[in-house]
């Protein structure tokens, strides 16, 4: 069954009787009630909570070392409700969370995994500290985009390699039975019942190995790695940076297309508009949030940057040379030291510095009084509503934004460009995250969740809330664990 080019494939059979013939002898007997595709974060915290429920997993991963999006992400993670927040005083709900994911989708979010998701999340975050030892840290020194309430949760490190570093450790500590450098290749799938019986996986010297299972979790990946799919789904983003995981090679789509499941939201996905172009970095967006700027090659702001850092990709793409420049003091620049991507950054030397407003913008390449005019701008005198709105012209409203204070000092700048981070679209899932066909019946033994399935930001990548891509991992992994657990436990 393996192929000298892995693609992933649906192989179907007419019984459980011929299925088995097929099975080498070796592997006829090797069983687990759950295997799991992919060992990231979502992957990796859904084997928790079956450990926690009793139930015995198997975690296949493709790397040598488990890392997916979630290594390359922040690692902030949004929920409302937790022990955490309620150890500050922070008072959230699942309500007003839904509500804001909704309204940065425009209302278009699927209802019933915003639903899910929200009244989740803060399970699944505390489960984890009560039962493995996480202890979350609630960001409150700024708001993300589109988020009422302080609730973005990390671990104190603050990156996303960290929140892998520690599911490894509780994962470790559990015995769980993780697998690396297998490369799920085939779904074995019964044909009448769809149900899926055996999956097949590739080592590293090109041999084939099989596992049977009661429920399959597929955890692995979305699409923005295959450009194929990137410029069929998501054609703007076709010529841009991918700075997601190479594993995102859309298997889930494929496998579901083979089963002729259902999908949801293709064209939405997360992209970062402040990607540091020569060095490869991403700089956090918590500088735009509390009052840096982006310029363009002439030394324009061409959008408000507080609309959200994903819909910013497009906007810097657009840009001339598809680059922008933030562009902040000493104050924010004192703020973005406290991140631990942004210290490696300015180590790189991505973070540069200028004495005056003439030497910034010979460095942008624009002309100094286009630069001075931008700057001086962002302390507009104060007028009336109407006064302000006659007097600016289309492109000047699309950039309106409030400031409290002009720069101060030397100025700080960062070349970016815009880059695809991940996809937000996959399998169309039910409220238990197991895996619906074209007849809006779910499959029988095949949940999915993270990337490998529909997220919460609607159609398009101006839906995407900060925070969206971890907690649709770690709140699918949850949900779905509950799922499994209850599935199995009710089987005869």
């Amino acid at each position: 069954m393996s192929s000298a080019t892995p693609k992933p494939q649906v192989i179907v059979f007419d019984d459980e009787a011929s299925l088995l013939a097929a099975l080498p002898l070796e592997a006829r007997e090797v069983h687990f009630p759950v295997v799991i595709v992919g060992g990231g974060a979502c992957g990796l915290s859904a084997a928790l909570h079956l450990h926690d429920l009793g139930i015995d997993a198997l975690v296949l991963e493709r790397d040598l070392v488990p890392s997916g999006s979630s290594a390359l992400s922040s690692g902030f993670i949004p929920a409302a409700g937790t022990l955490a927040q309620k150890a500050l005083g922070l008072e959230d709900s699942p309500e007003a969370f839904a509500r804001d994911i909704q309204d940065k989708a425009h209302g278009l979010a699927a209802p019933h995994l915003v639903s899910a998701y929200t009244q989740s999340i803060a399970k699944a975050l505390d489960a984890l500290s009560q039962n493995h030892g996480f202890e979350w840290d609630v960001l409150t020194h700024f708001l993300y985009p589109g988020h009422a309430q302080y609730r973005m949760h990390t671990l104190p490190q603050r990156t996303g390699q960290a929140l892998m570093d520690q599911l490894q450790r509780a994962c470790q500590e559990a015995q769980i039975s993780l697998l690396t450098q297998a490369h799920v290749l085939e779904l074995w799938v019964l044909k009448g019942s769809q149900k899926v019986m055996a999956i097949a996986y590739q080592r590293p010297d090109q041999s084939m190995e099989w596992v049977r299972m009661d429920a399959l979790f597929l955890a692995c990946n979305g699409f923005g790695g295959n450009a194929q799919l990137v410029q069929e789904h998501i054609p703007q983003m076709k010529d841009a940076i991918y700075a997601g995981h190479v594993g995102n090679d859309g298997s889930a789509l494929l496998w579901g297309k083979g089963l002729q499941a259902q999908t949801g939201d293709l064209g939405a996905f997360q992209g970062h508009g402040s990607w540091a172009k020569s060095q490869g970095v991403l700089v956090t967006w918590a500088l735009m949030m509390e009052g840096a700027i982006q310029v363009n090659q002439e030394g324009r702001r061409f959008h408000n940057e507080t609309g959200g850092y994903s819909e910013a990709s497009v906007e810097v793409l657009s840009q001339p040379q598809g680059v922008a420049f933030n562009v902040f003091d000493e104050a924010l620049l004192n703020l973005g030291r406290t991140f631990p991507d942004f210290q490696a950054l300015e180590k790189m030397g991505g973070v540069k510095r200028f004495e005056s407003n003439e030497a910034l913008a010979n460095w942008i390449g624009c002309a100094p009084s286009v630069l001075q005019a931008t700057l001086e701008s962002l302390l507009p005198p104060v007028k009336s509503r109407d006064e302000e709105v006659s007097e600016q012209s289309p492109h000047q409203r699309t950039v309106e934004r409030a400031f409290d204070r002009a720069f101060e000092g030397p100025l700080y700048a960062i070349e970016v460009t815009g880059a695809l981070f991940h996809t937000q679209g996959g399998l169309e899932i039910d409220g238990t995250c197991r895996v619906q066909i074209q007849s809006q019946v779910s499959l029988p033994n095949l949940w999915a969740g993270g990337g490998a399935a529909r997220g919460v930001s609607g159609p398009e990548v101006w839906g995407y809330l900060s925070g969206n891509g971890l907690l649709s991992a770690m709140a699918s992994a949850f949900i779905a664990a509950q799922a499994i657990h209850a599935q199995l436990s009710s089987a005869p």
